[in-house]
């Protein structure tokens, strides 16, 4: 067998004169998750994988996405909103059978049709162009198929062959000893026109190992009817690797994160221990960073340059402006807004909270909906009690003020600019500027009452053990 044509890096510019339509087949059961979330809505880097994958076919700005689900329908429904049309497959009688299940959802629809897996998430757009292109190409192909090689082709339908141009498809099942021996495998992704997709799979039987109605099935139609069908083959068999286990799923979050870390190092990051640094899908890493052993991102996170983040931070929605030092062991919850050369030290949680310019809170702090000023200094222990069981406060605290340690600052409450808070002092009324605020009981001395104490303490103990 000859090498099929590569798909290439094309421009990502939707077709012109063909209109797209993307029709994402999820109606598998998904048993071997066991779990009770749909199969495609399992997060990889904090994101569905189903919605990886519609974010790459929106690079080529489809007019219409239809994704075919069997059980679930609610769980897609929430998860997808107006973003996508849901079709319903039930019972499942084959990948031929849910194709068709889009058709209502396309009815009057005449242009390109581009099929994909909800558990196939990482198939780059460039691939899907060039299925499209491969599609409007001169010999004009009734279908385009998406080929790999992997390293072992195990039980993969066969793709059989010769300089681009498909003589057969064969699932694995139906496939004999010769056919099996081809190492040029079915992806499952197609594309081909409305009018073709349509009209093919109605042609399509289920005489078959599976009693089932196979997609692949209208390439070997249109073949016999004398047309021609092509391949485009990947040239990198993870694109689509399928998920179908938990096992499977780290192991594709693995690839991702593997890649993901990659780029961060090309970009201009320093990770100390890469294999330790998990990110999340929309992670910004600006350049000169050093992000050190065991710092997970969550979404929603962009770090400026010249950043360094300790070891065992956990941070997901923030924003970290250029400077900025962050941990160890801290925590930056959603709504922290880091200003320039600000510190978070060791055990500090912040949520929904902005530190200006300078501003210091290095540990054992709790700064939840709160403003900092530029050059703050809070205290260790110190927290913001922002929230009285029904509704949240804010807290805002000035320019240069200092928070001295252990301090609780009961909100709604205002810090003046220069002001101090004394340690161990509970604030409830606001602060003016430049002012002291000491919130304590007045000590009361006892001498030697501890040594009488003591004493008497001892001689009960005794007392018992006699």
């Amino acid at each position: 067998m000859t090498q099929s044509t590569p798909a290439s890096a094309a421009s990502l510019a939707p077709l012109a004169s063909a209109p797209l339509a993307i029709v994402v087949l999820a109606a598998g059961k998904g048993t071997r998750m066991k779990s009770d979330l749909h199969k495609v809505l399992h997060p990889i880097a904090g994101r569905p994988m189903l919605k990886h994958l519609l974010a790459s076919a929106a690079e080529l700005a489809p007019q219409h996405q239809v994704v075919v689900v069997g059980s679930g329908r609610e769980q897609l429904e929430k998860a997808l909103g107006e973003t996508a049309t849901i079709a319903v497959q039930e019972p499942q009688h084959g990948t031929g059978h849910a194709v068709q299940q889009a058709q209502g959802a396309l009815a009057g629809f005449s242009g390109d049709v581009l099929v994909l897996y909800g558990d196939v998430p990482f198939v780059r757009a460039s691939t899907m162009q060039a299925m499209l292109e491969r599609l409007h190409a001169a010999d004009e192909p009734a279908v385009v198929v998406l080929g790999f090689e992997p390293d072992d082709a195990l039980a993969y339908g066969r793709v059989i062959a010769q300089d681009g141009l498909v003589a057969k498809m064969v699932e694995f099942k139906d496939a004999d000893a010769q056919e099996r021996a081809c190492t040029l495998c079915n992806s499952g992704l197609l594309a081909a026109r409305a009018e073709d997709l349509f009209a093919l799979l109605e042609r399509v039987g289920n005489n078959n190992a599976q009693g089932e109605y196979y997609l692949p099935d209208i390439v070997n139609i249109a073949i016999a009817d004398g047309r021609t069908a092509a391949v485009v083959t990947t040239d990198d068999p993870d694109e689509v690797a399928g998920i179908n286990s938990r096992s499977e799923l780290a192991a594709a979050e693995a690839r991702w994160q593997g890649r993901r870390r990659e780029r961060a190092m090309a970009d201009g990051a320093t990770l100390v221990a890469p294999e330790t640094v998990w990110f999340a899908w929309d992670t910004v890493v600006g350049r000169d960073v050093t992000i050190e052993q065991n710092v997970v991102f969550g979404p929603g996170v962009v770090v400026a340059d010249k950043v360094v983040i300790h070891a065992f931070s956990h941070i997901e929605g923030a924003r970290i402006a250029s400077g900025v030092s962050v941990g160890p062991f801290a925590r930056l919850r959603p709504g922290a807004d880091l200003a320039e050369g600000s510190r978070v030290g060791n055990f500090v949680e912040v949520k929904n909270a902005r530190l200006g310019e300078g501003a210091k809170a290095n540990h054992l702090t709790y700064l939840g909906d709160a403003e900092i000023g530029a050059h703050a200094n809070i205290g260790a222990g110190t927290i913001t009690c922002n929230y009285d069981g029904y509704f949240k406060y804010r807290t805002v605290i000035g320019e240069r003020a200092f928070i001295g340690s252990n301090s609780s600052l009961i909100a709604p409450v205002r810090i003046g600019a220069d002001a101090i808070v004394a340690a161990g002092s509970a604030v409830s009324r606001d602060v003016s500027d430049g002012e002291l605020r000491l919130v304590r009981a007045e000590q009361l001395i006892k001498p030697g009452w501890a040594d009488r104490f003591h004493d008497a303490m001892k001689r009960k103990k005794a007392e018992k053990k006699g």
